[in-house]
């Protein structure tokens, strides 16, 4: 039996000034779609978000969703020391999925 996994990940902009936090059952092809700028007008199209720096998985999409809006409803210190702590040279985790 296949277990579907969830992903919380984060987004960050070359400059790192921008931060974007999203949740997703193909993180690789999610990220590739952002990259990608598929939705001209989106958020991340827009501020050129598409350096992933830091992912969750989860096996239940309550879980995922609940930790996506818990890291949304943070202040951008507690993203930031998330990112730090997973992530410290802030790399684009993108290949290494």
């Amino acid at each position: 039996m296949e277990y579907r996994t969830y992903q919380v990940y984060i987004l960050t902009n070359k400059n790192r000034t921008v931060l974007y936090t999203g949740v997703t059952s193909n993180l690789k092809e999610r990220v590739d779609q952002h990259k990608e700028k598929l939705n001209s007008k989106s958020f991340t199209a827009r501020y050129n978000v598409d350096h992933l720096v830091y992912y969750e998985q989860f096996f239940d999409i309550g879980e995922a969703i609940a930790r996506e809006k818990q890291i949304k409803a943070g202040s951008r210190q507690k993203k930031l020391n998330l990112i730090n702590e997973f992530n410290p040279e802030w790399k684009d985790l993108f290949d290494q999925l």
